[in-house]
């Protein structure tokens, strides 16, 4: 059973809050107020995902958390961390009243931390953070108590979220973050205060925003700004900015791991031999030679799970279980994870990697393709954030493509367009303005046995068409029915 998390005093003296119900008659048997009665076992932003038993925190985002908060109690929430009582507030429903409900959250989240003397970890990077998050869980149950996100909630409010519903004996926390920006780091990383600090690559991400690449990879270094003392910063040694990251890390005092292929890499990476399902690699652990399987593949993710044995070490978590863990691992939605699917009839495999894109993972996702048999088809949607070079960026997948001996290409999104008309007119399937509008001319082109790959930035809608490809062998039965 789920334990409280927090109780009433408890989250009014880490927000400096009011507690409050409207009616609130006292419980003359019980000699208990209901505003001061109740205990929480998690958070919610979101009543279409609040479970009973959750604080509902209303924020103000792209809509107005206090309208919900009368749905929020008839689902079950303990409390509501509000910045004003709604109008239509139940009677004997308990609030907690702050000026600001995201600095409330914080609050939470500070006192969680506090509390808290497990190992802390951070995840940051151009691609990777929430497959080495999920990796992270995976490798770390084995050697104890393990929280992190169910999502990917690595912004503004997700990290405190994901932060104040840390439970008190937790062994190890795992938290992902990320940015558009210059500067959105630094508070969240100074409010998680990690232990140990992972950047899992450094690539032409939201350009859009920053004028290089070194200055993405300066905006990411921001990490370490909330590194405890004596913390430990865990780099990828290959990457053509690692000597920035060095020099960033070692200005706030970290003990610097690095991992990749280079000679001179912590965790190296010696071999890497990918299968059908899986991957054999083996590699120098901090000075111990160790062979072990992925069911993954894709040299990137070898990477990833080089970080994740360095952290694993770094938190003096169980190596041996980890690697047992890590040989369990199987993709997320929308990062990697396989789908065997019977399309107009036809046997296919449908690789799920819609979730965001830009050059560099859309690179690592091509090279997941190595070792797999069977007609090759990519389904692109457009690279956002891109910036001024966005045209350019999107060509140059073009040799790509060639070198992951694509057979077949559709892509949707205008700034796809260009590369779809560079493809030779054998590569050709078709373009769109919306990805899901490549639906029906997928149906039309597929054989038995082909893999198709599908990946785009998430305003691309990517993701919509692997959901309706996924569909569509249900209303194939259907229709026999």
């Amino acid at each position: 059973m789920k334990q409280d998390l927090w109780t009433a005093y408890e989250a009014a003296a880490a927000t400096g809050g009011m507690l409050c119900a409207k009616g609130s008659p006292k419980d003359a048997e019980n000699e208990t107020w209901p505003e001061e009665d109740w205990s929480a076992k998690g958070l919610s932003i979101d009543t279409r995902t609040l479970s009973p038993g959750d604080i509902f925190v209303a924020l103000k985002e792209s809509r107005d958390g206090h309208d919900f908060v009368r749905s929020a109690f008839e689902k079950g929430a303990a409390a509501a961390l509000v910045s004003r009582p709604p109008e239509d507030m139940p009677k004997n429903k308990p609030l907690l009243i702050v000026p600001d409900t995201l600095g409330g959250l914080r609050g939470l989240a500070a006192a969680a931390r506090d509390r808290c003397f497990g190992q802390l970890i951070a995840v940051t990077g151009s691609a990777g953070k929430t497959s080495t998050k999920e990796m992270l869980c995976t490798a770390l149950l084995g050697s104890g108590k393990v929280h992190a996100a169910a999502k990917s909630f690595n912004n503004h409010f997700g990290v405190p979220l994901t932060l104040a519903a840390l439970p008190g004996d937790a062994d190890f926390g795992i938290f992902e973050i990320g940015m558009n920006h210059k500067g959105e780091i630094t508070p969240l990383t100074k409010l998680v205060q990690p232990h140990i600090a992972i950047i899992t690559t450094i690539a032409a991400a939201h350009l859009e925003f920053f004028d290089s690449v070194a200055d993405i990879a300066r905006a990411k270094a921001e990490i370490f700004s909330g590194l405890r003392s004596g913390g430990i910063a865990i780099l990828p040694r290959d990457n053509e900015h690692y000597d920035l990251l060095e020099a960033e890390a070692s200005d706030h005092g970290a003990r610097i791991i690095s991992f990749g292929r280079h000679e001179r890499a912590d965790y190296q990476l010696l071999n890497y031999q990918p299968g059908a399902v899986s991957a054999e690699i083996t590699a120098d652990l901090a000075g111990e030679r160790v062979s072990f399987s992925l069911q993954l593949t894709g040299e990137h993710q070898a990477m990833n799970a080089l970080a994740v044995l360095a952290a694993v070490d770094a938190g003096k978590g169980d190596r041996a279980k980890a690697i047992v863990g890590l040989a369990k691992f199987k993709a997320v939605e929308g990062r990697g994870a396989r789908y065997g699917l019977m399309l107009n009839g036809k046997s296919v495999t449908l690789i799920d990697e819609s979730y965001n894109a830009n050059p560099a993972s859309m690179s690592a996702a091509l090279s997941s393709l190595e070792g797999l048999k069977g007609r090759r088809i990519a389904v692109l949607g457009d690279m956002l954030e891109l910036g001024q070079d966005a045209q350019d960026l999107h060509l140059s997948l073009k040799p790509l493509l060639e070198a992951a001996k694509i057979d077949l290409v559709f892509c949707a999104g205008p700034m796809m367009r260009g590369l779809f008309e560079s493809l030779p007119q054998n590569m050709q399937g078709a373009w769109a303005e919306a990805a899901i509008d490549l639906h029906e001319d997928i149906l039309a082109n597929v054989k038995t046995g082909d893999i198709i790959i599908a990946k785009g930035s998430n305003a691309s809608k990517t993701s919509a068409l692997v959901t309706r490809l996924r569909t569509e062998e249900t209303k194939q039965e259907k229709t026999k029915g």
